[in-house]
Order: C-alpha cells, then sequence, then structure tokens
C-alpha cells in the first residue's frame, strides 16, 4: 500500500493526472506559497513545499499533521487486512513521484535531460527559514542563491557550480548543508508519524530515495 502525497502527473511512467486534494489546493489559492518555487516565482502544485509541515496553514492542521492523519484513517479503515496479514508491506510518500528529493526537475516546466536543474527553496516559508539559519549563524546578510542558473544550464555556465565557484565559499557550504538537512529532517518528521501510526502492525516501511541520475565528467557534480 502507497501512502501518495503527491500529485500522479507529470513525472516519469505517470499514465493518469490525479492532483492533489481540491480543498489543499484552495488554500494554495490564496497563499501559494504553500507550493515549491523556484527563483524565477514559478510554483510547482505536485507536492506541498516542505516549508510549511510545521505551518499550521490547512485548517488548522500542518503539512505533517495531515500526512499523519491519513495514514491513521488508512489504519482504521484497513485494520482486518492489517491483522489478518493481507498487507505486507507500506510505502510512504515523501516528496515528489513519492521520492524523497525536490522538485528540482520538473519536465511540466521545460527541464530536459541533462539539464542540472534548479533550487526550489525559495517560498517564503523556505526563505524565512534559511534566513533565521542565516543569522543564527552570524550572517543575518546571506541570502538564497541568485547564481545557481536555470533548469537546462550546466553547472559550467552557473557562478554556483563552476570551478572554484559560490559552492565552495562558507556561503555557499552552508547554504548545501541547511538545503540537504531541511530534506533529511522532512523525511523523519513523517516517518516518525508512521512509526506511531503502524506500530504493532506486521508490516514493512519503505520510502524511495532517487539516486543521482546524471553527472558530469568534471570534479563539481550538480545534479
Amino acid at each position: 500500500a502507497i501512502m501518495s502525497f503527491h500529485q500522479c502527473g507529470g513525472n516519469v511512467g505517470d499514465v493518469v493526472n490525479i492532483p492533489i486534494p481540491q480543498w489543499v489546493r484552495d488554500v494554495g489559492a490564496t497563499d501559494p506559497d504553500i507550493f515549491y518555487t523556484n527563483r524565477s516565482g514559478t510554483r510547482n502544485i505536485e507536492y506541498l513545499t516542505l516549508g510549511v509541515d510545521d505551518q499550521p496553514l490547512f485548517q488548522g492542521r500542518t503539512a505533517v499533521q495531515m500526512y499523519a492523519d491519513y495514514m491513521a484513517s488508512f489504519r482504521e479503515n484497513m485494520k482486518k487486512f492489517l491483522d489478518a496479514g493481507t498487507i505486507v508491506d507500506i510505502e510512504v510518500g515523501l516528496g515528489p513521484a513519492g521520492e524523497m528529493r525536490y522538485l528540482s526537475y520538473p519536465q511540466s516546466q521545460g527541464w530536459v535531460f541533462p539539464g542540472i536543474g534548479e533550487f526550489i527553496c525559495y517560498d517564503k516559508y523556505l526563505e524565512a527559514d534559511f534566513k533565521a539559519a542565516a543569522a543564527k549563524a552570524g550572517h543575518p546578510e546571506w541570502e538564497l542563491p541568485d547564481d545557481a542558473g536555470e533548469y537546462n544550464d550546466t553547472p559550467e555556465k552557473t557562478q554556483f557550480f563552476k570551478d572554484n565557484g559560490t559552492y565552495l565559499t562558507k556561503k555557499g557550504k552552508f547554504f548545501l548543508s541547511w538545503y540537504s538537512n531541511k530534506l533529511i529532517k522532512h523525511g523523519d518528521k513523517i516517518l516518525d508519524e508512521a512509526n506511531k501510526v503502524f506500530l504493532g502492525c506486521r508490516v514493512q516501511l519503505a520510502i524511495k530515495i532517487s539516486g543521482i541520475h546524471w553527472w558530469y565528467r568534471v570534479p563539481n557534480h550538480a545534479a
């Protein structure tokens, strides 16, 4: 059984289009920052930004609470199948296409292989989180990257990823650490809830983590 918290449609292998629920998208109509946003301000409604994981924007609930409620409802309604051992595996969705990753290379927005993709943390919630983290680290002047290129660039065309680029600076390393750790914490939060919900069930919990899909024959690998 798959706990799907993402849109079906727009990814490899998707043969149908099933958006995230209308009542969630209604929140996005007045607050579009609940969705992943690139530096140019383009939104992607495949999955909620992890910037709202702990924001009670959804009829008083946070995104993580919604995911937990869904899993609890599944356990309650599928109790006889879980108790009987009919359901043996539960895959917990953690991002677009169910994978624990950022929406960095959306085909729906013009990305084509092997473009490096983009950082996707420019909604107001993730931006505020970064600014707070930078201030705590003693650098309130640091901003999110503005030199990492666009979806179909190559690393050497960007100031961020080129040889001796921004990624090697103190600010660049801080950003990359913050960016990757936000994703890890996102996975931890949802899996913590899954462990509580399915405690005592004879099931294995599984997740999907995307691998490195492509790389360049250069020292730094933007993918």
